[in-house]
């Protein structure tokens, strides 16, 4: 999704919070749940959840390998529903012709670097750059090609877009800041 003018464009990056993330949030925690729940019923000797039989379960040495996975499920699960809550990795990308400046913000993980903002100058942009592979994991990136600096990703790695979505949005872009476009 973006945003454009004459002098300003904006382009919204999606973060964390997708859907794909909260399926698999809340599978991790259910899992966990259940591991940690058998687990703890080895050492009690009576089952926490009717569904979830503990007797052929002895609780030394698989109910407290048991615990320990639902332990360390429970972590990653909650370390997952914190970055879909926080919208990590979200943000925007802004090219300002009247100041002559392109812009990058996203969020981060909580902490004194939360924000990250990052300006570079449009007369260092060269080109707009399309990298495409396909096969067994298709990957499609936009990157700007700088003068004398590393090539910068527009989307994320992660996200998969149509071939033609993508080649609209490198067009739309090359047109905006009038530069090439390579990779086709």
């Amino acid at each position: 999704m973006n945003c454009q003018s004459e002098w300003l464009r904006v382009d919204l990056i999606k973060g964390s919070r997708r859907f794909s993330n909260l399926g698999w949030a809340c599978i991790l925690v259910c899992g966990a749940t259940g591991f940690s729940s058998v687990g703890l019923s080895s050492y009690i000797g009576r089952d926490l959840i009717p569904i979830l039989s503990s007797d052929q379960i002895v609780f030394i040495p698989q109910g407290i390998v048991m615990c320990f996975y639902g332990i360390a499920g429970l972590f990653f699960g909650f370390y997952l529903w914190l970055t879909i809550f926080r919208d990590v990795g979200s943000g925007y990308n802004s090219f300002n012709k009247r100041e002559g400046i392109f812009s990058i913000f996203r969020w981060g993980f909580p902490g004194r670097n939360r924000r990250i903002y990052i300006q570079f100058l449009m007369r260092d942009i060269y080109s707009v750059r399309l990298e495409i592979r396909e096969g067994l994991y298709p990957r499609r990136i936009l990157y700007l090609r700088m003068i004398s600096r590393q090539d910068i990703p527009l989307t994320r790695i992660g996200e998969e877009s149509a071939f033609r979505e993508i080649e609209e949005e490198a067009a739309e872009l090359a047109r905006f800041l009038r530069v090439p476009i390579e990779g086709f």
